[in-house]
């Protein structure tokens, strides 16, 4: 099976244009794109910006090679005036945005770029894939780490979708404040702790569960979680208490009603002298489930499926529109779907006490901005040239710093409206 370069992400509707506009003349006007959000997916109040860092790295190495070109020709979806300038392409323009790990709302400018219209068009498919999973994902990760009060959460949704997103998802979790991954891949590529135990596959694999407990902590010491909820949860603990004894690290909760198990557990635990014995719970969780668990005696929880879906919203509902063309504001007039013209330029205001309360978006313009304001803007790429961006764990701290900022109306799980209102001011 052939294997083919990034470049082919790139939908045909936008090779369409290219050739369209190469033929026409129009391909090398300046032009201006923006990708916002017109809305929050039901329920939100806030949006997290994610994928930023792996996004650059891949504009970076955007190329058409030999095997792409030789595809595109032969299935006639190019001609060789487009096949000539594919083979010829490097984004050579500038992009800025918000920080990953920054807040969005419907109509922050959350990425910009400039360039010529046909080495910013053919870009359009790897940048909505990208920013709409990582922030769908990120998203709704945000939420479960504000319900989880403190407690540790465990990604481990890697078995619930492609292999490529699983490690996407995990890196998008892990920025959103998840404390570990179950994905290797991710804790290679990101550097983002990985933690995992057995299943009940391991359990069912010895003749008895005592027997399945003591090869794991033979092999892996007493600091380990086993799994208690293959048989009878109850004798489960008894038994991981009896082969590991009272310093055993954890156990782990997979099924059930979470809520009471969790209580019989702790007590069960307590009285047999494990005290410190940690209650993990998994199994479709996602931000209800834990604000659900929030009063019970639960220490960290894992997350899987919700969590790598966006949990309801597996897109952050991202567009990129084209908003100026030589220094001109173009819109779009489409009922429902109407854009305002123009680069746009965005600030955070706050109280003194450092409590968001309002984001100013100006089109051709800078907003006027106080000592408490924030411009919301930054380079990423000049030029062509990618400059260097935060790390993984900076753009964590960043976004827990967003997140405390915001009225504490915006942290519920409950429909309103975005937490942080948005004024954008067309240009006059």
């Amino acid at each position: 099976m052939n294997s083919y370069a990034p470049a082919l992400m790139t939908d045909q509707y936008e090779l369409t244009m290219v050739s369209a506009a190469l033929q026409d003349g129009t391909a090398d006007r300046r032009c201006v794109f923006e990708v916002f959000a017109r809305r929050l997916p039901g329920g939100r109040r806030y949006g997290v910006v994610a994928g930023t860092g792996r996004l650059v790295e891949l504009i970076r190495d955007f190329r058409f090679g030999p095997a792409e070109i030789d595809f595109l020709r032969g299935a006639g979806i190019v001609d060789e005036t487009t096949a000539r300038w594919l083979a010829d392409y490097r984004f050579t323009g500038d992009i800025d945005g918000y920080a990953e790990g920054e807040l969005f709302f419907p109509g922050s400018p959350v990425m910009t770029l400039s360039g010529t219209f046909a080495e910013c068009v053919v870009l359009e498919t790897l940048i909505l894939s990208v920013l709409n999973h990582d922030s769908a994902v990120a998203s709704a990760a945000a939420r479960m780490v504000t319900a989880a009060r403190g407690r540790p959460i465990i990604e481990m949704g890697s078995r619930r979708t492609h292999e490529d997103s699983a490690i996407a998802a995990a890196r998008a979790a892990y920025l959103a404040g998840f404390a570990s991954t179950s994905n290797l891949a991710a804790g290679a590529r990101y550097g983002i702790p990985t933690t995992g135990t057995s299943a009940h596959a391991f359990t069912l694999l010895h003749d008895d569960e005592p027997a399945a407990f003591a090869s794991q902590v033979a092999a892996l010491g007493k600091n380990t979680t086993l799994l208690v909820d293959t048989y009878d949860i109850a004798q489960g603990i008894r038994n991981a208490i009896a082969v590991a004894g009272p310093d055993l690290r954890a156990v782990r909760i997979d099924s059930g009603d979470l809520s009471v198990l969790a209580q019989h557990s702790r007590e069960l635990l307590d009285s047999l002298g494990a005290t410190e014995t940690k209650i993990v719970v998994s199994g479709d969780m996602d931000e209800y489930a834990i604000a659900a668990l929030a009063a019970e005696p639960v220490d960290m929880y894992g997350a899987g499926t919700a969590v790598v879906t966006g949990s309801g919203a597996p897109t952050a509902g991202m567009v990129y529109k084209l908003v100026e063309v030589e220094g001109r504001p173009v819109v779009k007039r489409s009922e429902n779907k109407a854009t305002i013209g123009g680069r746009k330029t965005a600030v955070r205001r706050h109280k003194p006490t450092g409590t968001a309360i309002e984001e100013i978006v100006v089109s051709q313009g800078v907003p006027d901005h106080a000592a408490n304001d924030r411009l919301l803007q930054r380079s990423f790429v000049v030029g062509g040239e990618v400059l260097d961006t935060p790390a993984l764990t900076e753009s964590r701290e960043h976004l827990r710093q967003c997140l405390i900022s915001i009225p504490w109306e915006g942290l519920k799980l409950s429909a309103g409206d975005p937490a942080v209102p948005v004024t954008i001011v067309p240009t006059s």
